[in-house]
């Protein structure tokens, strides 16, 4: 098998289980924003997954992009990779992927910088996974080789349900929160913020050990 081929097969392949993580970290970062508890994790579990998982699909993701950049069977720059629709390859499937990535370096650059830009516009910022997911599907369904495999068609399909359905449950639940009271809505952030604190102190103690 020539270093070509084994690049096409590890682009597929980590496109594949990129799609899969980040329907995962989409899945997580709902279940955090209603505090939803997993079953076999405390409370504050469920952070700590959505943090982890988010590292692991980042990681792919850098694995798929690499591939891509260094396989010579097309041309893909660095440039191609962080300039929308800038490539000469696919360049609409090509830019979305690459629309997808920068709203992704934004969502990592926000949450390094949490501290100091406050968690409210760290939230507002946030709300581009909710755009991420999407572009990036789109960006995979027209430039993936194997869109119209079975096997690529149902694990499509399954990630879009999963999601729409997340969805659905997270905007019901948004407009009971929006018939609440003041004081109610006030206790509801309180126990968030608590909750990320105790999840942040818990990573920072099992970084050290």
């Amino acid at each position: 098998m020539t270093d070509s081929a084994i690049l096409w097969y590890a682009n597929r392949a980590t496109g594949a289980i990129c799609l899969v993580l980040f329907t995962v970290v989409v899945l997580l970062g709902i279940a955090v924003r209603l505090r939803a508890r997993l079953p076999g994790l405390p409370r504050f579990g469920t952070v700590t997954l959505h943090r982890t998982l988010s590292l692991s699909a980042l990681a792919f993701l850098t694995l798929h992009i690499t591939a891509a950049v260094v396989d010579g069977y097309v041309n893909i720059t660095v440039l191609d990779v962080l300039v929308p629709f800038a490539s000469d390859y696919q360049p609409l499937w090509l830019g979305l992927g690459t629309v997808a990535l920068d709203l992704m370096i934004a969502l990592v650059v926000t949450s390094l910088l949490r501290a100091r830009i406050g968690p409210r516009t760290w939230r507002a910022v946030h709300w581009l996974a909710y755009a991420s997911w999407p572009i990036a599907l789109i960006h995979g369904i027209g430039i993936g080789t194997d869109t119209g495999s079975t096997w690529m068609l149902w694990l499509t399909i399954s990630c879009v349900t999963a999601a729409l359905t997340a969805f659905g449950i997270r905007v019901a639940h948004a407009a009971r929160e929006s018939r609440l009271t003041p004081s109610a809505l006030l206790h509801t952030a309180e126990l968030d913020a608590a909750e990320l604190r105790t999840a942040e102190l818990r990573t920072r103690a099992g970084a050290r050990s």
